[in-house]
């Protein structure tokens, strides 16, 4: 009697490691970190309705940019001076909202100007009218955002942009009261800031809310979640009035 043998190869299956997901504190950091930081444009920013997709090592897709750029126009030219007025973390992207987005208007930073005597000139030159303006771009880790801290994304994206050249941010703080400098520095808030001056001390809040008091009509910022401490940032108009620090548990 003969016996047939067959041999059946095994295959073993490796899946790519996924992605350490971002703890609650990296993810403040990155927040916290970009929210209301300045850079210089190095590749024009088109305007556009979907985010600017840019990948985990710096690289963005010219063709689908120039084709934004053909249909809405420029956000911002090369040189120009933008902001970053809001982040979000959404799976493996992160969304950058730049000069507010694509109904971005003018902000404080386009009539500063740096030098001396006659040799001053405007740090933000925008000479077509048009630009700055607002766009958004998306940084893009098909794994996962990894755990990256905000100066380490600072340099992923320093092929489009360039965030060490803020020297319009650094003029204008100068110009303030030491004591709002000073809290601007640890990310503060004191009563009497104005919005631009607590976004450049604590970035976009989580929350907001509006309520009326006595025929008058306040806002409040709201920093942190539970568990934790949050802090209630009330504005009258254009000014903080209150700064109240409440710890919250869990329910």
């Amino acid at each position: 009697m003969r016996f047939a043998y067959w041999i059946i190869p095994a295959f073993c299956l490796v899946w790519p490691a996924p992605a350490a997901r971002l703890t609650f504190e990296e993810r403040t950091e990155i927040v916290r970190g970009l929210t209301a930081e300045f850079a210089t444009v190095k590749v024009a920013l088109p305007r556009s309705k979907k985010p600017l997709e840019v990948s985990a090592a710096g690289k963005h897709e010219k063709e689908k940019w120039a084709d934004a750029m053909q249909e809405n126009g420029p956000a911002a030219r090369v040189g120009d001076l933008v902001q970053i007025t809001k982040v979000d973390i959404e799976g493996d992207k992160i969304l950058l909202e730049i000069n507010y987005g694509m109904k971005g208007r003018r902000r404080w930073w386009h009539n500063v100007q740096v030098g001396a005597g006659r040799g001053m000139s405007p740090v933000a030159t925008d000479q077509s009218g048009n630009a700055p303006g607002g766009t958004s771009i998306a940084m893009v880790f098909p794994q996962g955002v990894p755990g990256l801290k905000a100066a380490e994304l600072k340099k992923v994206l320093a092929p489009v942009l360039d965030f060490e050249k803020r020297s319009a941010t650094e003029n204008y703080v100068d110009t303030l009261p030491p004591e709002i400098q000073k809290a601007i520095k640890e990310k503060k808030v004191l009563v009497g800031m104005d919005r631009e001056q607590v976004l450049l001390a604590r970035g976009r809040p989580e929350n907001k809310l509006r309520e009326t008091k006595d025929g008058v009509e306040y806002e409040d910022w709201i920093y942190g979640k539970a568990p934790g401490t949050i802090t209630f940032v009330t504005f009258d108009g254009d000014k903080v009035v209150k700064v109240k620090d409440a710890y919250a548990g869990l329910q």
